[in-house]
């Protein structure tokens, strides 16, 4: 049966020069930098082709534009006066956690197989270019299963949920459903980044212990359970706080959903706990040494997410100048949008292959590989997200009035631009993090010196930026320095990554614009590029 078309003969124009929507799309398949980057990786091709048929598709696309219009609505109260204290959703954003969770997003990197932080990345990195939101409850579900590690009877109650690959969104306890997820809610008012600051009190109750305080986020308030941090008699602590008991609902009370710039699929809130049931989670006073390993894991997310919403903006805006003419020739064919085009390019190639490099030491349980994956994913998340959102401006500016309108995915991308520079730790917070880390575990300098080491002798203008770089802090730096030094590193590190998968017109082109800088300050204002060999990479169905 054929569908009919819409009608493109008005009665006073016609509808023409007007680049049609992409339907289908092959996340894996049409990405060559992400194959390179995750095979390099030795990241798992068949779980990854087929969810890249699947994530892209026409139907989630939609279910995932859904969500994202029809807004999730607190539900405080029922009919007759009873608390809630829940959250409705389109159906559409349930239909895309299914998916995500279906394919491994939670799973994968826990399953005893080869690669699977690196699977996990890629699922990560397909994930965020159709619903961000989403990802969000996703990722604290992957990033939990380590924390839970400190205690062996909540480890095997809730990590076999947790990875089961199953979305049950039903309103039970742990014990009665298929599978499960785990937010996180640390933020207060007072202290921000600061959680030593936090003020939510713990009071001992035989086993267990009850919660009494407020948390300014709660990224995902319709998990089943959270990793919190409160007060107790012996400081700073991690719990465990389950979302439903046994019947009955714990005293956790929904105070509103937040007002966001973009985000939008996904119900990020305030709660209060109210003498809530609570779980400890290692030892009293152990609280941010706890749960380090759910913000470490939840970091390296945050560092390839910039690199999927470059893509998505990237490939939006390639499509459309391939397909638009303007002054008589198509937009693409004319020099200069190929200049700015392959010149943002470079900066979504140089994200994903930091991001899967990092995803990679995640995968390896020696010491070395750790401490890499320590430092790494920090200067991946601080350089990535900062380029992120001038590449998504630009991309949307290629459609011109277009790019500015909801019917495009361009103004959801451009709102979820700054997200993951904030999430786990702003720019400020991620620079300090970077100098605490080389100051106070000198294998993370050794690792990060031998992975730059390596990239030396490919090209004579890395190896002197990287003498250079050396030579300027020949030691930890201040704290005015911190910028500076981070992006600098930042940058080599993205270049050593790149030089191990991709070919030698991204590999330079990187290294001429970003590590020697030999460039202007606006995206396009670069010479030298090879701009068909990185254009060819960037949407081969264009």
């Amino acid at each position: 049966m054929t569908e009919c078309a819409p009608t493109s003969v008005l009665e006073n124009h016609e509808v023409q020069n007007q680049p049609a929507a992409r339907q289908d799309i092959d996340l894996w398949a049409d990405d060559l930098p992400l194959r390179e980057a995750a095979i390099g990786a030795s990241a798992r091709p068949d779980i990854l082709q087929k969810a890249g048929r699947r994530f892209g598709s026409a139907e989630i696309r939609q279910a995932a534009q859904d969500a994202q219009r029809d807004l999730p609505r607190l539900n405080l109260f029922d009919r007759n006066g009873r608390r809630l204290d829940e959250v409705d959703f389109h159906p559409g954003y349930h239909q895309v956690m299914e998916n995500g969770l279906n394919a491994g997003y939670a799973a994968v990197a826990w399953d005893g197989n080869p690669g699977g932080h690196a699977t996990h990345a890629a699922l990560v990195y397909m994930q965020m270019q159709v619903e961000p939101g989403a990802g969000c409850p996703m990722t604290m579900t992957y990033a939990a299963v380590p924390a839970l590690r400190h205690d062996q009877a909540l480890f095997d109650a809730w990590a076999p949920k947790l990875t089961s690959g199953i979305y049950d969104p039903s309103l039970r306890p742990i014990w009665e459903k298929s599978g499960a997820t785990l937010g996180m809610a640390m933020t207060e008012k007072q202290g921000g980044s600061d959680v030593r600051a936090n003020s939510t009190k713990a009071a001992r109750d035989g086993d267990h212990y009850r919660l009494t305080g407020h948390k300014w986020f709660c990224s995902a308030p319709m998990c089943d359970g959270f990793l919190t941090l409160a007060q107790a008699d012996g400081g700073l602590t991690c719990f465990l706080v389950p979302r439903w008991l046994d019947g009955e609902r714990n005293t956790i009370r929904l105070q509103r959903l937040k007002n966001k710039l973009g985000n939008h699929a996904n119900a990020s809130s305030e709660i209060e706990y109210h003498n809530a049931l609570a779980f400890r989670l290692g030892d009293e006073g152990a609280g941010v040494r706890t749960i380090i390993e759910m913000v470490h894991h939840t970091r390296l997310d945050t560092a390839i997410a910039p690199a999927a919403l470059m893509h998505a903006a990237l490939a939006e805006a390639h499509h459309w100048a391939s397909h638009r003419s303007a002054f008589q020739r198509k937009l693409i064919d004319q020099p200069l949008m190929r200049q700015v085009l392959a010149d943002l390019a470079l900066d979504w190639e140089g994200a994903l292959a930091v991001s899967m490099f990092m995803a990679r030491s995640f995968d390896h349980d020696d010491d070395a590989s750790r401490a890499l994956a320590r430092i790494g994913v920090a200067l991946a998340k601080y350089l990535s997200n900062k380029r992120a959102i001038s590449v998504v401006a630009e991309a949307l500016e290629v459609l011109g009035g277009m790019g500015y309108v909801e019917d495009t995915p361009m103004p959801m991308l451009y709102r979820e631009a700054p997200l993951n520079s904030i999430w786990e730790g702003s720019g400020n917070v991620i620079c300090l993090d970077i100098l605490r880390t080389l100051t106070r575990e000198p294998g993370a300098a050794e690792a990060l010196n031998g992975v730059l080491d390596a990239g030396c002798g490919n090209d004579s203008r890395f190896d002197a930026a990287l003498a250079e770089h050396r030579a300027r802090w020949p030691g930890i730096p201040g704290e005015g320095d911190a910028r500076w030094f981070a992006e600098s590193l930042a940058n080599l590190l993205t270049a050593a990554a790149l030089m191990q998968t991709a070919p030698n017109a991204v590999v330079s082109g990187y290294i001429t614009s970003r590590v020697v800088n030999h460039r202007g300050q606006i995206a396009g204002t670069v010479a030298g590029l090879d701009t068909e060999a990185i254009l060819a990479r960037l949407d081969p169905q264009a």
